[in-house]
């Protein structure tokens, strides 16, 4: 009679460790089990916002689940960054941002709502957007040259628009005028595109964008793309001149196509979106749609990106500081 009592009591601990298993199974679902969003704090329609709806398609296919894009413009990417920091560390909120909201953004205000390097986690620097200068299609202005020409003909007259204060379209203006020793008025947009369609209707005379936000304006006769500022002519535009060819020697500017997670997601779920970012930059076809829009993708671990925000971090705090470009 022991017997069985004791047989009885050792297959209802069994049985206790069996369903305690399976329980624990359940609770530890492998990720992603749902949709996963990415804010992207931009303009629809801009070289970061293109680039990630790119991107992204694959990404859904590596990870089972689709990648729902949110835009949310404004302040720079101050408003759309703040939601990706203050979301749950869990890998079903993420960003797609350019890096001048982590890199530039954070020396031009004095009162930030979250640390560029504290309050996110990296995941992969997906790829670099080529910059050009473009002016409306009926200017009278044909080179870089002719610009620096004209404004300091007329010192703070002529006008360029951005995509906000601290964008990377006022940073990369700011730093051309500087080196040319010119003097422009900033005309500040919400966003990427609305500043690049305000210089196609001729509102402002000027402006720095990246290819892949300007492209159809450029294709459809709407906007002249002056001068690339790659080091080296763009195989898209053989026949445009660099900034260095045409009026400033020197003169180089790019900005970043990145993926970050708020601070405090797990190492492994970092790791696991990054490489499917990297995957779907081993993809010819996704490769060529980002070389259309004048994207060179990079692909990057997550240590790695966050070495390159720290390092930038600090180049943009020394370049605006020797510039004189001062926080509001």
């Amino acid at each position: 009679m022991k017997h069985s009592i004791r047989q009885l009591a050792l297959r209802m601990a069994m049985l206790g460790i069996a369903c305690f298993s399976a329980t624990s199974a359940l609770g530890q679902t492998a990720y992603p089990d749902k949709a996963i969003r990415m804010i992207v704090p931009l303009a629809a329609g801009s070289a970061v916002d293109k680039a990630a709806r790119v991107v992204t398609q694959h990404m859904s296919q590596t990870l089972g689940q689709s990648i729902v894009i949110e835009n949310q413009p404004g302040a720079s990417g101050i408003i759309g960054a703040e939601r990706v920091a203050k979301a749950e560390p869990d890998g079903y909120t993420i960003g797609g941002f350019n890096d001048s909201i982590l890199t530039m953004v954070p020396h031009l205000h004095k009162e930030m709502p979250w640390d560029p390097i504290k309050d996110f986690t990296s995941v992969s620097l997906v790829g670099t957007v080529e910059w050009g200068l473009i002016v409306p299609a009926a200017s009278e202005i044909r080179t870089a040259a002719d610009l620096i020409k004209e404004a300091k003909a007329k010192p703070g007259s002529l006008m360029y628009s951005s995509g906000g204060n601290g964008s990377p379209q006022h940073i990369a203006m700011a730093l051309f005028a500087s080196k040319a020793g010119i003097q422009m008025m900033h005309v500040p947009y919400k966003g990427a595109t609305p500043g690049a369609i305000a210089v196609a209707a001729g509102e402002v005379q000027a402006g720095f964008q990246g290819i892949a936000t300007a492209i159809g304006l450029i294709q459809s006769e709407k906007l002249r793309l002056l001068a690339v500022t790659t080091p080296e002519r763009l195989p898209q535009f053989p026949d445009t001149p660099t900034v260095n060819e045409s009026g400033l020697p020197g003169f180089a500017f790019n900005s970043w196509f990145l993926i970050v997670a708020p601070a405090g997601t797990s190492p492994e779920i970092a790791e696991k979106l990054s490489r499917a970012a990297r995957q779907a930059l081993e993809d010819k076809e996704v490769v060529s749609q980002l070389s259309v829009i004048g994207m060179t993708p990079r692909g990057t671990t997550p240590d790695e990106l966050a070495q390159a925000t720290k390092d930038n971090l600090e180049l943009y705090r020394r370049l605006l500081l020797d510039n004189g470009i001062q926080p509001e």
